[in-house]
């Protein structure tokens, strides 16, 4: 079986709650490199982006800094993300998500938002945006109220299944070298 070539630019990691998007931490906690090989610390491998410690899902690193400012510049790179949400989204919190909220980070949007299911007083959603201010999603529909309680929604779980072109396909708390192709196809997503 003929294997891909790896680009070598750009590794991926599917990153598990509890661990920081960092190089160190003061307070002591996991970080992503502690899922990693040793050399990735050493050699200079930074994260593109980062996922809040309550988040999971894909990760890219690289140690070319041009290649993370194209997959980080807002409006360049679509990223999904999958989230379950206490509280009952209605077709008004997805058309609020469109237009947006105002926060001490900025506004705060949505470029897609797909109600995967409902169930009980959680829904399950399918999220787009192309960039990534701190807390985006959670802040989103947290500034929203559940209709039927009157409460602050809230993001339960969020993952990200996919950068660009790049959907996770690696098992939790594992990584892998994008390939050359998937590479080039990742780069050529970016608008």
């Amino acid at each position: 079986m003929h294997q891909k070539k790896p680009s070598k630019n750009l590794l991926a990691l599917n990153k598990p709650k509890c661990y920081v998007v960092t190089r160190s931490d003061e307070r002591g906690r996991k970080t992503v490199y502690d899922l990693l090989p040793e050399w990735v610390f050493t050699e200079g491998w930074m994260p593109i982006g980062r996922l809040d410690l309550e988040s999971r899902g894909l990760l890219l690193f690289t140690q070319n800094g041009k290649i993370g400012n194209v997959l980080t510049k807002p409006g360049g790179c679509r990223k999904v993300y999958e989230i379950w949400v206490r509280g009952h989204v209605t077709d008004a919190h997805i058309e609020e998500a469109y237009r947006g909220v105002e926060s001490k980070h900025g506004l705060l949007k949505a470029l897609s938002v797909e109600k995967i299911s409902q169930g009980g007083a959680k829904t399950k959603l399918r999220i787009v945006i192309d960039e990534g201010k701190n807390r985006h999603i959670r802040r989103l529909f947290g500034a929203m109220k559940d209709p039927k309680f009157g409460t602050a929604l809230k993001v339960l779980t969020l993952e990200r299944v996919s950068i660009g072109s790049f959907k996770l396909d690696i098992e939790l708390g594992a990584w892998r070298y994008l390939t050359a192709e998937e590479e080039k196809m990742l780069l050529g997503s970016v608008h």
